[in-house]
């Protein structure tokens, strides 16, 4: 009898395993492959249905009756609704962040764990065009294990030694920097970080030990994560969602105050760009706006702007 009780239970085990990954089937696959009666596999099925519902994982089986078919469906308000899963995917594309390779496999998981079996033909006939012709970034460099590794350098405060293809030359320099955050900008990962060199930063336009360094991670020719910390006070940490606000085309420099007349239609366009902008004026369609940002960024989406952006000294 406790043999059959382990049988029973192993093939329960089964069907929730091939459930959680995916799969979808129907009774009569399953009593062939388990060599049991159909109705076994109804109370197999009603016994996990108990425990998903007893244990509330926000799990439910659900039964396709066009297709005849079962599969598990994530019920919980955190789970991703298909719209969301849409949206995040549309984003992904947009970015065209990485290669092929990185990018299609992320939205095909998505997909495949999060949107319920009956969405999940739609919700890919939706990106079907745009993975199809999905446009590579140039660099056709792998990212993603750089990312992770970079991150957890920034999360332990190690000090990072990078080889940094820099454009302005051509040249392959060496830095030792303190990583304090992975960015994402305008089609790019980006690190930023602070050098302690002081005969580097004799080079730079800003030396001011408050505004960090930015690199293109892609730019990163090699890097090695050192044993060695650092230590930043806690109220001199780097805030990196306060620098979003002020950073342009990830270009560094001094923090400033700009302030020009924009006189298209479509101030929100601006205000999104800018999230520091303030409107202090405006006049027949004529808008003064004030902003503080980071770097020279702002003078290139100036320039950008044309006409319609004139800077007031």
């Amino acid at each position: 009898m406790g043999n059959v009780s382990a049988i029973k239970t192993d093939r329960v085990l089964c069907i929730y395993f091939k459930l959680v990954g995916g799969n979808t089937f129907t009774k009569k696959e399953l009593a062939q492959q388990f060599q049991v009666t159909e109705r076994s596999i109804q109370r197999d099925l009603g016994t996990l249905r108990c425990f998903l519902e007893e244990q509330n994982t926000g799990q439910e089986i659900i039964y396709d009756k066009e297709t005849h078919r079962y599969f598990i469906q994530n019920t919980l308000s955190h789970a991703l609704s298909n719209s969301e899963i849409l949206a995040v995917c549309k984003i992904l594309l947009e970015s065209r962040s990485m290669r092929k390779d990185e990018l299609l496999p992320i939205l095909d998981k998505l997909i495949s764990c999060c949107v319920p079996e009956q969405n999940k033909k739609m919700v890919r006939d939706l990106i079907a065009n745009e993975k199809y012709h999905y446009i590579e970034p140039h660099h056709q460099k792998q990212i993603l294990n750089s990312l992770w590794d970079i991150g957890k350098a920034v999360r332990e405060s190690r000090y990072i030694e990078i080889d940094y293809y820099r454009m302005k030359d051509k040249e392959i320099v060496h830095r030792k920097v303190k990583p304090v955050a992975v960015m994402f900008s305008e089609y790019y990962f980006y690190l930023t970080a602070f050098i302690d060199d002081e005969e580097v930063k004799k080079d730079f336009d800003v030396i001011n030990d408050s505004f960090p360094t930015i690199y293109r991670i892609d730019r990163i020719e090699s890097f090695k994560i050192l044993d060695e910390r650092f230590h930043i006070p806690y109220n001199s940490r780097f805030e990196e969602g306060e620098f979003r606000k002020r950073i342009q085309f990830m270009y560094g420099g001094k923090l400033q105050k700009v302030k020009f007349t924009y006189s298209g239609s479509d101030i929100d366009a601006i205000l999104d760009r800018l999230p520091t902008a303030e409107v202090l004026d405006e006049d027949n369609g004529v808008y003064t706006v004030s902003a503080e940002v980071f770097g020279d960024g702002i003078e290139m989406w100036m320039r950008s702007q044309g006409d319609l952006v004139s800077r007031i000294d």
